[in-house]
């Protein structure tokens, strides 16, 4: 480990794991990434679905608790972030699926002038290598490994056939011309493992001989000198040391975390920062602001016949079949990840026709992740706002970098987010009560039907509900002097320092946003190699 190098990159995620990929293949160029936790050798860790076993886990992921508020049922609602080599593609359900087109067109249209979805369209197909038939949206070179499903249930195909009865197209592929519709979600597997953001970028690139990986690292600050990012300070057990960057830092750690560095940093609005004690050295109000996520409410209903993983996980015949399978052909149950089929939909507030609900759909239930599977025979649909209009944010609430940071995600403050899922909960009933899947099934457990009124359904969101982990946003990218980053991911105010992750959203994407955060880091790290003044 050197005491300097061209550029530190800190966070091994999706987004971290791209960049320092790219970005050594430079062999001119020495990198370090650092990642505040361990490496990423469980078993769970690398089987699809051991996801439930791993996302809550404290070995593997940080849990932050949000502020309680009014739209969570006065609830705090804890929010996991991989703390592991790979970061939250190492925990998270694999469901890779982009977004709308005009998700992308939305953002160059706030003021992130080249990105497009024409233009961060070629960027997502140099990421990756697509199993599926030839056309013009997916890559067949790249290293990410994407998988059309592998698990036949019958009791999805009869939910995809009650959606069809009720209206909707059927989509076969959600990363092609559109995500309207139900079908089956694609997921991030190889032969038969997850395709972390680590094992397909990352652990590649640490065989050349110009970059390292610091583990267990906790980074408290960014250096700043003369107004030019120069190093990072960091704690490895318990001592700090300073590590010098030649060219750039790059800050992956995630929404949440990012912008807390940034604030440690003195980066952040100049009375919030003087408060705390925190030399205040850029005054970006805008640090920390413009936090999104999904936010899902779970059906649940109970299925008449054994159609349920959740009757299959206590069959040791059946658990020995679903081992075999996955051993021998790369196929079965354990393969899947948080859902195996799903699709969008527009409510009556959807504008323009565009969808404004997203679908996800698994033959399981379970009261969360790493909790035992129910002892009935569980099917779960959940429903989520693809386009939330809320806004909440993230700040320190202490200058001790060990301190978790302050999360108010304000969900439903906007009264057109609880309209909207209210009416996409009455459409999952709909589908639920279609003829190809209505005689499946005999009782709703969850929320059951005492909550059938808009405010019943509406007090169940709030009480029942929670995050689908898609935090965005806190370092929001634009054209305008308040916004954190520019198109190039360049933090406004100093030199030499870029954040690329999930946080330059301008707009959280309509569906699960890793894919995103992948395609983010790939054409960041291009646009640094392009940067005539990093070379």
């Amino acid at each position: 480990m050197h005491s300097e190098y061209d550029d530190v990159i800190v966070g091994s995620g999706s987004a971290g794991s791209v960049v320092a990929n790219r970005l050594s293949a430079d062999p001119d160029r020495r990198v370090l990434v650092i990642e505040a936790g361990g490496h990423d050798r469980n078993f769970w860790l690398k089987l699809p679905v051991g996801y439930f076993r791993t996302i809550y886990d404290a070995r593997f992921s940080r849990v932050f608790d949000t502020e309680p508020s009014e739209g969570s049922g006065g609830r705090a609602i804890p929010w996991p972030r991989g703390r592991i080599v790979g970061g939250s593609s190492s925990i998270n359900g694999l469901i890779f699926i982009r977004g709308q087109h005009q998700d992308f067109d939305d953002w160059a249209q706030l003021g992130a002038v080249g990105w497009s979805y024409e233009d961060v369209l070629p960027h997502f197909r140099n990421l990756e290598r697509f199993g599926g038939g030839e056309d013009r949206y997916h890559g067949r070179e790249g290293e990410l490994t994407v998988s059309e499903l592998r698990n036949e249930s019958e009791a999805c195909r009869a939910w995809v056939r009650a959606a069809m009865e009720y209206g909707l197209p059927y989509n076969p592929d959600f990363n092609g011309e559109t995500t309207k519709g139900v079908g089956s979600y694609q997921l991030s597997i190889g032969r038969r493992l997850r395709a972390s953001a680590a094992a397909r970028f990352l652990r590649p690139a640490l065989k050349r001989g110009n970059i390292d990986l610091l583990t267990r690292a906790h980074v408290t600050r960014v250096v700043i000198e003369g107004g030019r990012a120069v190093g990072v300070e960091v704690s490895v057990g318990g001592e700090v040391r300073t590590i010098r960057a030649t060219r750039e830092v790059i800050l992956s750690a995630g929404a949440i975390q990012s912008p807390q560095i940034l604030e440690l940093s003195g980066i952040g609005a100049a009375e919030r920062l003087r408060k705390l004690g925190i030399e205040c050295l850029v005054d970006a109000p805008g640090v920390g602001e413009n936090l999104q996520d999904h936010y899902q409410m779970r059906l649940i209903v109970r299925l008449k016949r054994k159609l349920s993983l959740n009757d299959d996980v206590r069959n040791p015949l059946k658990l020995a079949k679903m081992g075999l399978e996955w051993l021998v052909a790369g196929r079965g149950p354990l393969t899947v990840g948080a859902g195996q089929v799903g699709g969008a939909a527009s409510t009556s507030h959807a504008f323009a026709g565009r969808p404004d609900v997203q679908f996800n759909v698994m033959p399981l239930s379970v009261d969360k992740p790493g909790t035992p599977l129910h002892r009935y025979s569980g099917f779960t649909a959940s429903v989520w706002q693809c386009h939330p209009e809320s806004r909440g944010s993230v700040h320190v609430g202490s200058a001790d970098p060990f301190a978790a940071p302050r999360i108010a995600p304000r969900y439903f403050e906007r009264d057109i987010d609880r309209k909207t899922i209210v009416e996409g909960v009455r459409i999952l009933r709909e589908i639920n009560q279609q003829p190809a899947f209505r005689g499946l099934w005999d009782e709703e457990v969850v929320p059951g039907r005492a909550f059938s009124s808009q405010e019943e359904i509406w007090d169940a969101v709030r009480s029942m509900g929670g995050t689908v982990f898609h935090a965005v946003g806190t370092c929001r990218m634009g054209a305008d002097s308040a916004s954190v980053v520019d198109p190039e991911l360049r933090v406004r105010g100093v030199e030499g320092l870029r954040v690329i992750d999930a946080s330059v959203m301008p707009k959280i994407t309509s569906a699960n946003t890793n894919a995103a955060t992948l395609m983010i880091g790939e054409k960041g790290a291009a646009t640094i190699r392009s940067d005539t003044r990093t070379r």
